[in-house]
């Protein structure tokens, strides 16, 4: 029972957030970029390693067994992870608004976002998929999705985002002072001295 409610929240948060990635392709379709970079890590390939990753879940690669106390937990921890992730990414996507798009690119009216979940984090979107990966993998229990998370995904994520930032360091002064203030995937907390 616990596997098919476990099933059935996943799958609505994939909908969820496959129908925002629609919504951005459809609103961004008819923009002019006036800088662009093109990268191997874009909606794609990222959809191909989503593929795979699914693969090792369905087919049940790499999972292990858990005693049933301990499944329970992590099981809740995972989907706490994945519908937490889910929230950030869509609520990260309309703070975005309309500065989206699938390859690296700088719009004429392109504004540097630093409101709602980017006031938290650089990369909202890029971190919020990993929390929900990382959750898929405790749900499942299996530990080869979460090597190829580790070893896969965060360092295109990473490389990714090192190629916007670079774009984004040319079009916006205060960038490196962004940079400097809010961590890139996970919040910088300050410490009163």
């Amino acid at each position: 029972m616990i596997n098919l409610i476990s099933n059935i929240i996943i799958g609505f948060c994939l909908f969820a957030l496959f129908t925002s990635i629609l919504i951005n392709f459809v609103e961004g379709a008819d923009k002019k970029a006036t800088k662009e970079k093109r990268s191997i890590v874009e909606t794609g390939t990222m959809t191909l390693f989503f593929v795979g990753f699914y693969l090792l879940i369905r087919f049940q690669i790499g999972t292990i067994q858990i005693p049933h106390n301990l499944q329970y937990i992590l099981i809740l921890s995972g989907l706490t992870m994945v519908v937490a992730g889910c929230t950030i990414n869509i609520v990260g996507r309309l703070n975005l608004g309309k500065n989206w798009a699938n390859q690296i690119r700088i719009y004429q009216n392109h504004t540097l976002t630093k409101t709602g979940m980017y006031k938290l984090v650089r990369h909202p979107l890029y971190a919020s998929l990993m929390m929900m990966f990382i959750g898929s993998c405790l749900v499942y229990s299996n530990y080869l999705a979460f090597l190829a998370h580790a070893f896969i995904f965060i360092p295109f994520m990473y490389y990714r985002a090192k190629q916007e930032e670079k774009l984004l360091t040319q079009t916006f002064v205060d960038y490196k002072q962004y940079q400097k203030e809010v961590g890139m995937f996970f919040p910088k907390f300050k410490i009163n001295k």
